[in-house]
């Protein structure tokens, strides 16, 4: 798709808020059983006030985003800082903006992408970067 400039704007996407149950799901399709995703006590043993969210959960609803936006077989690159804590109840919005047009290998045109998570109090929760074939 060829439409694609820089400075366009992704379309945002926005999830439910961040909850129990969703924490206890993304454990068992993870495979990341932390106790600091679902045990509060685990949690407040370490200076928390109660369980946090997977990182990579955030970064897959930022995936969610970016193959609504093109199809996952046009995505070359998704790398990802994780840069703050998500809390229960949270909602978490994801965004992204083209930031550079150019040619690869073999001629392939791509787009770099800046994007990222934030909660519903604007904290940054995921800062990354993404590349799409056109």
């Amino acid at each position: 798709m060829t439409d694609v400039k820089e400075g366009d704007l992704i379309p945002e996407m926005t999830f439910p808020p961040i909850s129990r149950h969703t924490l206890a799901l993304y454990c068992g399709a993870s495979g990341d059983h932390n106790p600091v995703h679902v045990d509060i006590d685990f949690a407040k043993q370490y200076g928390l006030d109660d369980v946090i969210a997977h990182g990579m959960l955030s970064m897959a609803y930022l995936g969610r985003m970016l193959t609504s936006w093109r199809p996952q077989s046009s995505l070359r690159k998704f790398s990802a800082r994780f840069a703050g804590m998500v809390q229960v109840g949270e909602i978490i919005s994801c965004h992204g903006m083209v930031s550079k047009i150019y040619s690869g290998a073999n001629e392939e045109k791509l787009a770099e992408l800046s994007i990222f998570a934030k909660t519903n109090d604007e904290r940054d929760v995921i800062v990354g970067e993404a590349i799409i074939s056109l």
